[in-house]
């Protein structure tokens, strides 16, 4: 309307208010509306003190890792949407990453519907101090998403890739060679997992070894997401002197990653509560 009665007014012609009302069949008021500040929501400073404390104490949370602490870990019946608007207003939110387009080929998840039918492997760095820059190896359920074995070692030869699997099985089987017949040990194609020692461990041990797909990271989702996550609660927050001072702390994370966070794809249950939820159901 404002844009109508400036064309009439640039032609040397000025009609009212009313008249532009009645033309368009609109009320005065909506003519005469200023839109007003809003006021700013509410904000629960008690919760909001709480989610501060959850921060400091695990900087790395986001919205849903915050939500799940509040919700399944302290018993708070918190929204999740209550939760992302605080942390909004409070600007303890990141920005959003971009999502692009870009094309993927057609690969095979990882997940299983069974313990012990797939697990997976793969390296990550840390830096240790003084004795610079080491390697990690995890192994896990592919399942109940647990960690059944890791590995920190100085370099990242096959020996590190072994000593992981090696400790996963005595975790969940108790020796080396009980696992079940057709279980699969999902990786990439590294030369750490190419080599004739790994290649004959796993043999010994009786798995399958299945490699993916080159440069589809995405057939090993699994352990790449576990990666990111040591990465970012672990690695980037801490910063150790040793890599026998990592150790100790790493052993730390572990046991919190399988017994005390809460997994989204696991319905916010831990690993080990998925675990346990399927040997029930199987029994």
């Amino acid at each position: 309307m404002k844009t109508v009665r400036a064309t009439l007014l640039a032609s040397g012609k000025e009609p009212s208010v009313t008249r532009l009302c009645d033309w368009f069949d609109l009320p005065r008021s909506t003519a005469y509306y200023e839109p007003k500040d809003p006021k700013p929501p509410a904000v629960d400073e008690p919760l909001a003190s709480r989610i501060k404390a959850l921060h400091e104490a695990e900087p790395f949370l986001g919205v849903r890792g915050t939500w799940s602490r509040l919700r399944f870990v302290e018993g708070i019946p918190v929204n999740r949407k209550k939760v992302h608007r605080i942390m909004k207003l409070k600007g303890w939110t990141l920005p959003k990453r971009r999502t692009g387009s870009r094309p993927r080929v057609q690969t095979n998840i990882s997940v299983t519907e069974a313990p012990n039918q797939r697990w997976a492997t793969d390296l990550g760095n840390i830096f240790c101090g003084e004795d610079g820059w080491c390697v990690f190896a995890p192994v896990i359920d592919c399942c109940t998403r647990e960690v059944l074995g890791h590995a920190l070692e100085l370099t990242g030869k096959a020996k590190t890739a072994e000593r992981a699997l090696e400790e996963a099985l005595l975790n969940r089987f108790g020796t080396l060679h009980s696992a079940p017949r057709g279980m699969l040990l999902r990786h990439d194609n590294g030369l750490v997992f190419g080599s004739r020692s790994f290649r004959a461990v796993v043999r010994d041990y009786g798995l399958t070894q299945e490699y993916i797909t080159p440069y589809t990271p995405k057939q090993n989702g699994l352990c790449e997401r576990f990666i990111k996550t040591f990465k970012e609660e672990f690695s980037w927050c801490n910063r150790f002197n040793s890599i026998a001072e990592a150790r100790v702390a790493l052993d730390a994370f572990i046991h919190h990653y399988n017994h005390n966070r809460p997994h989204q794809a696991l319905n916010y249950k831990t690993p080990n509560q998925r675990n346990q939820d399927l040997c029930k159901s199987a029994a």
